[in-house]
């Protein structure tokens, strides 16, 4: 393995990266704008999920760097990366809430699996393998999310 990562894996990284703000973020406002019969339950969730995405982000942004790349500097970096997209609408009904984030999880596991292509590519089996326990939180979400709908 090289020093330092070909250019295809920190793209990887700060893709993911981006996308992981973006489904952060989003999680957070449904956190905060989820009313109804299981609000409880819901609130909690999408706390306990935002808080496991963003824990991932430090992690993720370090890689970059320990590769010798840039990472994200601005919100604005993060919305001209970010493949997940916002949802600022007022009044989004929970089952709304919980198929769009389900969606986004699907879309965070995609931009996992391309993180670990190139990362494999290059030799890279740190970044490989941060990615393995990544995609398995990220499964779970998904699974928790669905699961909710019954």
């Amino acid at each position: 393995m090289s020093d330092k990562n070909t250019p295809a894996v920190a793209d990887a990284l700060n893709a993911l990266l981006a996308d992981s703000f973006a489904l952060y973020l989003k999680t957070k406002n449904y956190h905060w704008h989820v009313q109804g019969p299981r609000f409880r339950e819901l609130h909690l969730l999408f706390d306990e999920q935002a808080a496991q995405i963003f824990a991932t982000t430090d992690l993720i942004a370090e890689r970059v760097r320990k590769n010798g790349a840039a990472t994200l500097r601005s919100i604005g970096d993060i919305s001209r990366r970010a493949s997940i997209r916002d949802d600022d609408a007022v009044g989004v009904d929970a089952d709304a809430m919980i198929r769009n984030l389900a969606e986004d999880n699907k879309l965070l596991l995609a931009q996992l699996k391309d993180v670990k292509k190139a990362a494999e590519a290059d030799g890279d089996i740190a970044t490989s393998g941060l990615v393995d326990g990544w995609a398995d939180e990220t499964q779970q979400r998904i699974w928790f999310l669905e699961a909710t709908l019954g």
